[in-house]
């Protein structure tokens, strides 16, 4: 008999994981059961069948059993592997604290689940550009998963940035944990 996956019975085992402490995903290789109805929007919002999940306390759940395999999200438990929707970045990085100045500034990010990853070399910063030219900023949080950086955030750090030499040319961009980030080079930010 083949049963089908259901966001309860995942819920569940990550629930009698996540008593230990964090789950530990990258040591877990389950076989894989399907994919789930379950998606991740652009603005960090879970669905699960088309609905909204509205208890904060089920989507940190969730979003600690999230694991990054060749370009595709599954959510793990010991047991099990099912495969989600993530139409950008599976986090949301909502604020950041910085400490510091100059190359002695820190950055801390907090995402909408409650990550605080502080940017540096295991935690790098980096900005795409959209079709419409436009940044889009991103930080590490863990294993190949990325928070997007929300617009009030990036602007906020922005008025941070400095300019400074990277790849042999000058670039603006921000400081973190002793690692230069460049955003844009500053030849761009003349014309």
């Amino acid at each position: 008999m083949i049963v089908k996956p259901s966001a309860e019975g995942v819920m569940a085992a990550a629930t009698k994981a996540a008593k230990k402490g964090p789950p530990p995903v990258h040591l877990w290789n389950p076989p894989f059961c399907g994919d789930l109805d379950m998606r991740i929007a652009r603005d960090g919002t879970w669905f699960y069948l088309g609905t909204p999940i509205g208890r904060p306390a089920m989507v940190r759940l969730f979003s600690s059993i999230l694991k990054l395999e060749d370009g595709k999200f599954f959510l793990v438990t010991p047991v099990e592997k099912v495969g989600i929707t993530v139409d950008d970045a599976p986090f949301v990085a909502v604020d950041a604290e910085v400490e510091g100045e100059g190359q002695a500034q820190r950055i801390t990010f907090t995402t909408h689940v409650e990550d605080q990853v502080t940017a540096g070399p295991d935690h790098p910063i980096r900005v795409a550009r959209g079709a419409d030219g436009q940044p889009a900023p991103y930080v590490m949080v863990r294993a190949g998963l990325e928070a997007r950086i929300d617009r009030k955030t990036f602007y906020r750090l922005v008025e941070r940035g400095v300019t400074a030499p990277h790849q042999g040319q000058d670039w603006f961009g921000l400081w973190s944990d002793g690692q230069f980030f460049p955003i844009q080079p500053a030849a761009e930010l003349d014309g």
